[in-house]
């Protein structure tokens, strides 16, 4: 992890702003529903990288969460794409896959991602588990 980050994340407040992306949009409007109405954060849906790139430095979102697979633009490269915009290089993500690999997800997790969580997921438990997931990343590595 860049040291860039541990400072990011050892100075985290609270998580307020979700930039979430994913391609499939029942995924989107169930994730949506969880985290503005359960989890009362403020959300930005994209559908692809692309529109996440042309969104997210107006947003300023506390948090990326990622879907993995995705047509044109993966993830890793939205992501690669996020982190070059002003102001966004340090904002935690969380990916989102329906094809969880361990090998994959412990990369991930070594390249910066607070975790990765498997879909299908409980939207009820969606928002709390990404409150523990930012509690624990600004505890874990400051």
């Amino acid at each position: 992890m860049e040291s860039g980050m541990v400072q990011e994340l050892s100075g985290m407040t609270e998580l307020k702003r979700i930039l979430h992306v994913d391609d499939d949009e029942d995924i989107r409007e169930i994730a949506n529903m969880a985290l503005e109405m359960v989890g009362e954060f403020e959300v930005l849906q994209c559908a692809c990288g692309q529109d996440a790139i042309e969104q997210a430095e107006a947003f300023a979102p506390d948090l990326f969460l990622l879907d993995y697979m995705m047509p044109d633009m993966d993830g890793e490269m939205t992501l690669n794409e996020l982190r070059k915009l002003p102001g966004l290089s340090d904002v935690p993500v969380v990916f989102m896959t329906a094809r969880v690999q361990k090998d994959m997800a412990d990369n991930l997790r070594r390249n910066g991602a607070l975790d990765v969580i498997t879909k299908p997921f409980d939207p009820m438990e969606l928002a709390g588990h990404l409150r523990e997931i930012w509690q624990a990343g600004s505890v874990s590595v400051s």
